[in-house]
């Protein structure tokens, strides 16, 4: 009798197992369906540059009493941004969340490099209905390019000026690059990019990255007055940028410091003076102010002094003269000496080499002659005497 009623009984057991197991997935679908699941993040609008990232924290609230299985996905809303849907560090695409419990999901968002200024609408969903609008508003209009910009691209100064700007390389595209650096300056004009205090030719930036560079530039010695502009390029293979840059001459600098007579030669007496008539003239094209007159190298015991020392103004053109008093040693030996002689304003400087003789005092010579003719004179005397004998 036992035998007859066991597999009615074990029959009925899986029945209700069965019955319970369709119960239970039923009440999770129906607590999915009832909508006990919540979305929430506090940060449901953003703003964010072209190439930056968005990250939003979302919490996944299972409001009901059972647990609460659901697909969570994300809806582009048609923009085609790259984005991460994660929790515990790894993508996900489906929840189960206990009763009263809550769920942390994580959905990173990349701002593409290009794109249009304005607000973009995006939404996390799960399947049993339940969305969570976010909006993304991107501050500025993006590009895919490179960008040099140059904080003050006009400059002015004398022919004697390094002109030295200032410039930011900007790296827009998606991938890092390599940018060679050049400079197209006319003639003459030495063009000098550094990074970090070094000069380079080149330069390397990762995406989105950028970098301060400066660039120098000097002028040729005999440069005009005038505006140059100097083509700044920065070039990949798979794009370049450029920027023009300015100088702006406005005058020339020169001076010239010779003798009256362009004669840089006199001569002097051992322990004697000489004045020499000095000229100084502006070559250049702008004024030359406090001129100072100075002698360098000096012969050991000499005296140089001069007669103004200074000069106030030598206008473009225009000539001034002074005089340079050179007191010779009283021990000078005979010979040729060199006084180097120096104009100087704070812009420009000249000098000239002077080249003085010193001779021998005539008193001495014609003591010198009479020392002769005694010696002469005495020997003569001597040979009268005791040349007989």
């Amino acid at each position: 009798m036992l035998k007859k009623t066991a597999k009615p009984l074990a029959a009925l057991l899986i029945l209700m197992l069965a019955a319970m197991g369709w119960y239970t997935n039923a009440g999770l679908e129906k607590a999915a369906a009832d909508g006990t699941l919540e979305l929430y993040t506090p940060y449901v609008e953003l703003s964010a540059a072209p190439g930056e990232s968005v990250s939003y924290p979302i919490d996944v609230i299972n409001h009901g009493t059972s647990t609460a299985k659901a697909a969570i996905s994300f809806d582009a809303g048609g923009n085609f941004w790259k984005y991460e849907l994660t929790a515990g560090g790894r993508q996900v695409q489906q929840l189960a969340v206990k009763g009263g419990e809550t769920q942390n999901v994580t959905l990173q968002l990349e701002v593409p490099l290009e794109i249009n200024k304005g607000s973009y609408s995006f939404a996390v969903k799960t399947g049993a209905g339940e969305t969570l609008p976010l909006k993304v508003n991107v501050s500025e209009q993006g590009t895919f390019k490179t960008e040099l910009t140059v904080d003050q691209a006009n400059m002015e100064g004398h022919s004697d000026t390094t002109f030295t700007y200032s410039a930011v390389l900007r790296n827009r595209t998606a991938q890092k690059q390599s940018y060679a650096l050049t400079a197209h300056a006319e003639d003459g004009w030495d063009v000098r990019i550094k990074s970090d205090g070094n000069s380079v030719t080149s330069v390397e930036l990762e995406a989105g990255a950028e970098k301060t560079i400066s660039i120098e530039a000097k002028p040729p010695e005999q440069v005009k007055a005038g505006t140059y502009k100097i083509p700044v390029t920065a070039s990949s293979g798979s794009t370049n940028t450029q920027a023009e840059l300015e100088a702006v001459i406005t005058g020339t600098y020169g001076i010239q410091l010779s003798t009256s007579n362009d004669v840089l030669s006199t001569d002097v007496k051992a322990g004697g003076e000489r004045r020499v008539d000095l000229v100084i003239t502006n070559t250049g094209s702008v004024p030359l102010e406090d001129v100072s007159l100075a002698s360098q190298g000096t012969p050991t015991g000499w005296e140089v002094s001069f007669d103004p020392s200074t000069i106030r103004t030598i206008q473009p053109g225009a000539t001034a003269t002074t005089q340079a008093v050179i007191k010779s040693s009283g021990n000078a030996l005979p010979g040729d000496y060199v006084v180097s002689l120096t104009a100087s304003s704070a812009a420009k400087s000249a000098s000239a080499d002077l080249r003085v003789t010193v001779k021998t005092s005539v008193f001495w010579g014609w003591i010198g002659v009479l020392i002769i003719a005694a010696v002469i004179a005495g020997i003569y005397y001597l040979f009268r005497r005791f040349g007989r004998r």
